[in-house]
């Protein structure tokens, strides 16, 4: 009888350590986690825990010092991540490159993103002249237009006004409630309606709790 293949994304002995002006500092050892199809991990843990940098690892954005990242399915960049922009292009230019390299139809894609972002005549100008705002509302509507199994949350996306809060909120959890997520995050509140997985980083070591309100409880005690 042959196993199931079952899409997932695993990470393997990751470790992730920075140079200091004395040595290096450890930011992740040994973490180690599976995320199947279907399934919303959230990961807490305090500012400077390691979270961004472990996204940033899984999607693709930055390297580990040691360890792997298996990927069975396709895996976003992080949400609202607009560290692959070209600055001195414009945005329309931004776009124009990545539906090149994704294969997707220039006209359909520019009036989605045009919609969503809502980014006005800023959309031709360059995007180094964009606010923190404006840049993170385009790459927001990048990274949703592409239909990914599983997509990397930083709280970060957490940005703009409420009704632009109010569209990516439906776009991640209700017309893709189906698709597998990664959240790090410190707010429990979000954790706990978004995920059915738990787990704390805290002191550069990642654990699985066995429910979210379990997590939830050990990061309160921290």
């Amino acid at each position: 009888m042959f196993d199931t293949f079952v899409p997932s994304v695993r990470c393997i002995n990751i470790c992730k350590s920075f140079p200091i002006h004395r040595g290096v500092r450890s930011v992740l050892n040994n973490v180690n986690f599976t995320v199947e199809k279907g399934q919303k991990l959230g990961i807490m843990g305090r500012n400077g825990a390691g979270k961004s940098t472990l996204i940033k690892i899984i999607g693709g954005v930055e390297f580990a010092t040691s360890g792997s990242v298996e990927r069975n399915m396709s895996v976003s960049w992080p949400l609202a991540f607009g560290g692959a922009f070209q600055g001195s292009l414009s945005g329309l230019d931004n776009l124009r490159f990545i539906c090149r390299i994704y294969g997707l139809d220039y006209s359909n894609t520019r009036a989605y993103v045009d919609d969503f972002a809502q980014l006005g005549r800023q959309f031709a100008e360059p995007v180094k002249t964009y606010s923190s705002g404006m840049r993170a509302r385009l790459a927001f509507a990048l990274s949703i237009v592409i239909e990914f199994d599983c997509y990397l949350i930083d709280e970060v996306i957490m940005v703009g006004d409420a009704r632009f809060l109010q569209k990516c909120q439906d776009e991640l959890f209700q017309k893709r409630a189906e698709r597998s997520l990664i959240i790090v995050s410190h707010d429990m509140g979000f954790i706990r309606e978004h995920c059915n997985v738990g787990a704390l980083l805290h002191d550069t070591h990642f654990k699985i709790c066995e429910n979210v309100a379990d997590a939830i409880e050990q990061y309160e005690a921290l």
